[in-house]
């Protein structure tokens, strides 16, 4: 609790604060009291809490106005103005992750092969592979320096035309907090840090299959064919 500045110094937490608006109002009074004015001080006091209180929810308001400090409810508020109900929060999805893919649609570049390389490198951190079966610098030609049996290129079609082959990398996995990997010498059964049997299936990446194929969708030109491949 803040005390009168006569009696002792009032901690100031930061503009908005508690404290910081107590020590305001005290400074604005006339200098008639004494040393010790404890009912002075909880009637400042409580003006103070409900200042404070009043603040915080203006400043709360003010983080919602926009996307980049915007939270929880008010985010998906703000994805379905802008999307409707074409991007919606996965299941366990943060807020930083939602933000990042509200953005990414606003500002993406669309409809090119380095819009699909961009939007599959920002959702996983990794460069994919794509091969186009009508792209020679894909598949290579016999006697060009990228061609390799075996090694680079690869069998071109005019059977498939408008269509493109991606090779999403292995997403990182997200570990199970508390619990100690097996045969660890801090391990030990219902003992911190505990060794646990654990579902192979828990250990999700942070990017789903279906955020992959959503962005995909989004980025991809009108009337052609993505085939994706990812590891999860």
């Amino acid at each position: 609790m803040a005390l009168n500045s006569k009696t002792g110094p009032v901690k100031d937490l930061g503009v908005g604060t508690e404290g910081n608006i107590f020590d305001r109002l005290l400074s604005l009074l006339p200098n008639w009291y004494s040393d010790g004015t404890p009912i002075l001080s909880a009637l400042l006091q409580g003006i103070a809490y409900t200042y404070s209180f009043i603040y915080s929810l203006i400043r709360y308001a003010t983080y919602q106005t926009r996307i980049s400090t915007a939270t929880g409810g008010w985010l998906d508020m703000i994805a379905y103005d802008y999307y409707g109900n074409s991007l919606v929060r996965g299941p366990v999805q943060s807020d930083d992750s939602f933000r990042r893919e509200i953005l990414m649609g606003l500002f993406q570049e669309k409809a090119t092969r380095k819009a699909i390389n961009n939007v599959v490198f920002q959702l996983t951190g990794s460069t994919p592979r794509i091969f186009e079966p009508l792209r020679v610098p894909d598949t290579g030609a016999y006697g060009a320096p990228n061609f390799g049996y075996g090694l680079a290129g690869g069998y071109g079609s005019d059977l498939l035309p408008y269509q493109a082959f991606i090779k999403v990398k292995a997403l990182p996995r997200v570990g199970i907090p508390f619990i100690a990997g097996y045969g660890s010498s801090v391990g030990a059964y219902r003992t911190p840090s505990q060794e646990e049997y654990f579902p192979i299936g828990s250990l999700v990446s942070q990017v789903t299959d279906a955020q992959i194929y959503s962005a995909l969708d989004k980025t991809k030109p009108v009337a052609t064919i993505l085939w994706v491949n990812t590891p999860n």
